[in-house]
């Protein structure tokens, strides 16, 4: 992974946020395994306020992601992102299991400009940071100001939407934004929105800190190597101690060695990811093998971006035919042996707002449809057409969907369609996504924050436009530049509108505009799957897609 980074990081051309983040998705998705195997002895002296170890214990669990970076400036990555959400502290969180936002080092939620503009935040007075530093306005403000100044992956986040931060008291945080933003609260909870000591982090372009972490969460950092990672109870912790004596991660490298390992009792919880086959032996020998499955939903969605700059698909008629022609069950069924759920909308179905509107308008493989749309725009048997799809060579599992699509569509409209599916290495992939090189890509997105706007804004937004065409925004780096400046004054309004029933019409309104005009096509919303041991208690998936580790326990 260090090679792959320093190479991304050698080109000349710079690249944008939004393809960093592409780069780490796939990094993290598809190059990476790691499974937990350090035992309970680890720990040397049980923390001051955790459960003695023959109670609570340390809790070994395995994954398939690794850590480039502890840096909350800079990580934007999902497994530094769940290590940082146990390691500090936000000014809000989620209540567990639910998608409630509460307040954590804010005592309430924000009061709120008339304008829209003005966030003024209270803030908790009874939290010191890991080295000792209380923390105050001050320390979060700084925090803040550290998160977008020093220029790391997801500064973008806050850097374009945060004019001014200032302490406007000791325990008073304000936040004033260049536009009003309904899901600011939300966006605060992001992982790397916690706050740091100021006497071991700095204000500076480029200035992180990759391998430590000094905040405010129930966890201490004790150790973080390429192979190991070990997390030790804070004593100091202000809020409720965790239920176990610490975590001890250690990095693998395949799916197979931490099936394997888990299998055998080597770890007490298994999370992400292992392959359909692993997870459905593992299904189906729960009783017998003395483990637990536990299935939750994700809120990362799957897709096809149409490149409407490339003939054919500067047509709508051909974007709604390749609608029609995706069968969604039959890519859950031969691909995913039913792990993952058929998706309809780009918000996923977690959201009240999401609505089915790609299954009531062109269906699951409806060849009818699709050669009804096919033979308006001109084509047929003397002139078909061709589809060509795109997919990072790594991925296995989109190499198997681009394959079924291939064999279904050619198999429904014989003839008339021929699919031809490409690959190439993944770097180069998501460079060239933005430059407009490719007509058909398979692609995944990672919400930033749980709010139906990190499923808007990032496909249909649009900066700079030409006609029907992004020149230069969200759709262009997403591969589809899709460009409509009704989308762009609805994503504006939604994003204004502080009323939920108003803003979810607004929202109505973005997915119809998103299956009429198809710039995209949602295919599947991944299922996500933990596996713990009989005996280990508290391991769950948060609705946010947060894995708490310091409710995990051994009875």
């Amino acid at each position: 992974m260090t090679s792959l980074v320093s190479w991304f990081r050698d080109r000349q051309r710079p690249w944008t946020s939004r393809q960093w983040r592409r780069v780490a998705q796939f990094l993290g998705l598809f190059g990476l395994c790691f499974a937990i195997a350090i035992g309970c002895a680890g720990n040397d002296r049980p923390a001051a306020n955790a459960p003695a170890d023959g109670e609570g214990g340390r809790i070994t669990i395995g994954t398939t992601l690794t850590a480039r970076t502890l840096d909350p400036a800079d990580a934007y990555e999902t497994f530094p992102g769940i290590l940082l959400y146990n390691l500090g502290d936000r000014l809000y969180t989620y209540e567990p299991g639910t998608t409630n936002l509460v307040p954590q080092l804010a005592t309430e939620l924000p009061t709120i400009s008339d304008d829209g503009l003005t966030y003024t935040i209270p803030l908790r007075q009874d939290v010191t940071l890991h080295d000792g530093t209380a923390f105050n306005a001050e320390v979060m403000a700084f925090s803040i100001q550290r998160f977008m100044e020093n220029g790391g992956r997801p500064a973008y986040l806050l850097s374009e939407k945060i004019a001014n931060v200032e302490a406007t008291g000791d325990y008073e945080l304000t936040l004033t934004l260049s536009a009003p933003f309904a899901a600011f609260p939300a966006l605060l909870s992001f992982s790397g929105v916690t706050p740091v000591s100021p006497e071991s982090y700095e204000i500076g372009a480029g200035s992180f800190n990759p391998d430590s972490f000094v905040g405010t969460g129930p966890y201490r950092l004790a150790a973080f190597t390429s192979d190991s990672i070990r997390l030790d109870v804070n004593e100091d912790y202000w809020g409720d101690a965790p239920a176990n004596s610490g975590i001890d991660i250690q990095i693998f490298t395949s799916p197979a060695n931490l099936y394997n390992t888990f299998r055998t009792g080597g770890l007490d919880v298994a999370y992400q990811t292992l392959d359909p086959e692993q997870v459905a032996a593992l299904e189906r020998e729960e009783s017998s093998g003395g483990w637990q499955v536990i299935e939750a939903g994700t809120n990362v969605i799957n897709y096809m971006s149409l490149n409407q700059t490339i003939e054919p698909l500067d047509d709508v008629r051909v974007r709604q035919a390749i609608a029609a022609m995706v069968d969604r069950p039959l890519l859950n069924d031969r691909v995913f042996q039913g792990q993952a759920e058929p998706l309809y909308s780009l918000i996923p179905a977690s959201f009240d707002v999401a609505e089915p509107v790609f299954q009531e308008a062109y269906g699951d493989g409806d060849f009818d449809q699709a050669r009804d749309l096919l033979t308006e725009a001109g084509f047929s048997e003397a002139n078909p057409l061709t589809v060509e799809i795109w997919y990072p060579s790594a991925s296995t599992i989109r190499s198997i969907v681009a394959n079924t699509l291939k064999e279904s569509i050619e198999a429904g409209l014989p003839g008339l369609v021929t699919v031809d599916v490409q690959n190439t290495e993944g770097a180069t992939l998501w460079e060239n996504v933005g430059k407009g090189v490719y007509p058909i890509i398979l692609s995944n997105w990672y919400p930033d924050y749980y709010d139906p706007d990190t499923f808007i804004q990032p496909f249909l937004g649009c900066e700079t436009g030409n006609g029907s065409t992004c020149e230069a925004g969200a759709s262009q780096a997403n591969g589809s530049f899709y460009y409509s400046p009704e989308a762009n004054d609805l994503i504006a309004q939604q994003r204004a509108e502080q009323d939920p029933a108003a803003r979810q019409e607004i929202i109505a309104d973005l997915q119809q505009m998103m299956v009429e005009d198809v710039p995209y096509v949602p295919l599947w919303q991944n299922k996500d799957y933990v596996f713990a041991q009989d005996g280990v208690d508290g391991v769950a998936v948060e609705p946010t897609q947060q894995f708490l580790l310091w409710q995990i326990s051994r009875g």
